[in-house]
């Protein structure tokens, strides 16, 4: 639990930039919950949704390749079919970090980022670990 207390502790790292797949308008979604506590802890974060254009006033990207600067980690909040193809764009874009929100992994997902050198959390929320870090 050692290695992943401090790989987690690296991706919350306030110098990282975020991307959160999925973020929505729906503030009852993970997706909204997710880019709200990111943005309100003071990082640098893009919401990616191809079906919104804004979200909490911020410009909301179609895909990763949209974005002004390429994210440090990327943090999935979509269904795992879709996550299994954000992780095949992360290694195109050079992207090493990757997060998948509970319900968005995938053992597939996971294989491929752990054969391609991505570091990958999993089962664990971010939202939830953000907190114990305040503490």
């Amino acid at each position: 639990m050692i290695a992943a207390n401090k790989t987690i502790t690296e991706f919350l790292n306030k110098k990282n930039v975020f991307a959160v797949i999925g973020a929505s308008k729906n503030s009852e979604k993970y997706g909204h919950k997710i880019y709200e506590n990111l943005k309100h802890a003071g990082y640098v974060v893009y919401p990616v949704n191809p079906n919104s254009d804004n979200i909490l006033g911020d410009k909301c990207y179609d895909k990763l390749n949209d974005l002004p600067i390429k994210p440090d980690v990327v943090n999935t909040v979509v269904p795992p079919k879709i996550t299994e193809n954000i992780v095949i764009e992360c290694k195109k874009l050079g992207i090493n970090k990757i997060w998948m929100q509970p319900g968005s992994d995938s053992k597939k997902a996971i294989r491929f980022c752990v054969q391609n050198r991505i570091r990958v959390l999993h089962d664990i929320c971010l939202m939830i670990e953000s907190k114990k870090l305040k503490k």
